[in-house]
């Protein structure tokens, strides 16, 4: 027997490769799906079932590409009602893959087509529970994305999903490891662990949601407390994990177009694609493209990609550093953005010699911003979460959210200079460029962020409150 997660920090999503006897089942896949082919391979094993625990808001999955390439079945848990053949399994059923069993547990309240995959060993032993996204290490899933498909409130989704995990999972036993899809950094929950997996009996003794003693009025309380508006593009990618999409393959061909300084110019000009840096944000500043926008690779890409970008049809062209054009691509295409018409060829660089014009954006580095600071009176934006602002900032900054830009642009007066800062410089570098590129050029980026601006002691900080939710 073999169980290997395989976790993708930039979308804090656990992916589940198990295989027996030469069967293996893959559960809740990514959508580029070469990697389980080759384990398969590897392995001399046939992938005989593609689980799905539901249709995944924060990223489109592999199923489709993976059942066609290798012919497995996919399966969705009661009540699903995808738009292609899949098997539509029913509470209870018993699904086998080598000498192993899987029972399919209808776990609704995330969504109502929610179910976790109990897996017992060939002696009938309960030994993992791959929990979707109705059970998280910390916290369970939030109880608001389904409400519309639904027709319910979150209220009532999360008195579902109370009775889910009282009847369903808190009933296994404690010495079970239970395999969620996220960890801490998904939007899909308010304030995951940074652990990956656990025991049930460990969950059971420290997340609040599966307190013992809990009354359903608390578990909604508690559940909802706190959440924030979900991301944009989230009911973007259910339709397409619903609906069908595009082959990963013909997404990397459409986008691994090379085009020269003049070509991605003429590009830019006549087609209103979006230019998407993805370079880092320091080397960003220096000298980028008029226009483009700053989502660094390195950092947490998708996810704000698909914050920031409301439309996944949205035509883009891609900077990048030579040996990563395939990587962007794909990663965009992970949250349903399979629209890349080209790439600049040979990177910025290209740009350069060709002579073409090109901006950037001044960094200070907090020890500079001191010393400023010390001479005269300066404006500071702080574009972290409102939580994070809430828990500690500096007394002197404004709050200006990068998550709702649009309305944090408007606390922007374009006569006055503000220096801007997240809380390592990935996210303010976003800020800079989308509002630079709307013609605010009175922003100036700090270096290291809000951790480097307290590291100097030369600012008032507001005194620590534990944050109630990393929403």
């Amino acid at each position: 027997m073999k169980i290997e997660q395989i976790y993708t920090g930039c979308l804090a999503q656990g992916a589940y490769y198990v295989e027996s006897d030469g069967e293996a089942v893959v559960i809740d896949p990514l959508r580029e799906v070469q990697p389980y082919i080759d384990r398969s391979d590897k392995d001399g094993a046939k992938i005989k079932y593609v689980f799905e625990t539901h249709f995944h808001a924060d990223f489109v999955s592999g199923h489709l590409d993976l059942s066609r390439k290798t012919g497995a079945t996919i399966v969705y848990g009661p009540t699903a009602s995808p738009s292609f053949d899949a098997h539509i399994a029913y509470d209870g059923e018993v699904f086998k893959v080598g000498k192993l069993s899987f029972v399919v547990l209808h776990t609704p309240g995330h969504t109502m087509e929610s179910c976790s995959y109990l897996l017992r060993d060939e002696q009938g032993k309960d030994i993992g529970l791959f929990s979707g996204d109705t059970l998280f290490i910390g916290d369970v899933g939030r109880p608001d994305l389904a409400q519309k498909a639904a027709h319910m409130t979150q209220e009532q989704l999360a008195e579902t999903l109370y009775d889910s995990l009282r009847n369903k999972i808190m009933p296994l036993a404690d010495d079970i490891i239970v395999y969620p899809a996220h960890g801490a950094g998904s939007a899909c929950g308010k304030n995951m662990s940074k652990e990956t997996t656990d025991t049930l009996g460990h969950q059971k003794a420290s997340n609040y949601a599966l307190r013992a003693n809990m009354t359903r009025e608390e578990f909604v309380k508690e559940v909802t407390t706190g959440l924030m508006p979900p991301p944009a593009y989230f009911p973007l990618n259910v339709m397409m994990n619903k609906q069908g999409y595009d082959s990963i393959d013909e997404v990397l061909k459409r986008g691994q177009h090379a085009l020269s300084a003049e070509g991605f110019e003429v590009a830019a000009n006549e087609t209103g694609a979006l230019i998407l840096d993805t370079r880092d944000p320091q080397v960003f500043a220096k000298g980028f493209v008029p226009n483009s926008i700053n989502i660094g690779i390195d950092g947490n890409f998708a996810p704000w990609v698909g914050a920031l970008i409301p439309d996944v049809k949205q035509e883009l062209l891609i900077v990048a550093e030579p040996d990563r054009v395939e990587e962007v691509i794909t990663r965009l295409a992970r949250v349903g953005y399979d629209y890349t018409i080209g790439y600049l060829e040979g990177g910025f660089e290209t740009w350069l010699r060709a002579g073409k014009e090109y901006d950037s954006i001044k960094s200070v580095t907090a020890e500079e911003l001191a010393e400023i600071a010390g001479h005269e009176k300066i404006n500071i934006l702080d574009v972290r979460k409102n939580s994070e602002y809430q828990s500690e900032h500096l007394a002197d900054a404004e709050n200006a959210p990068l998550d709702f830009v649009n309305e944090s642009m408007l606390q922007v007066d374009k006569n006055k200079q503000y220096y801007v800062h997240c809380a390592g410089g990935y996210r303010s570098m976003i800020f800079n460029s989308i509002l630079r590129a709307r013609g605010y050029d009175n922003l100036i980026d700090v270096k290291g962020g809000f951790k480097q601006l307290k590291e100097t002691g030369k600012f008032a900080v507001t005194d620590y409150v534990c944050p109630s939710t990393l929403l």
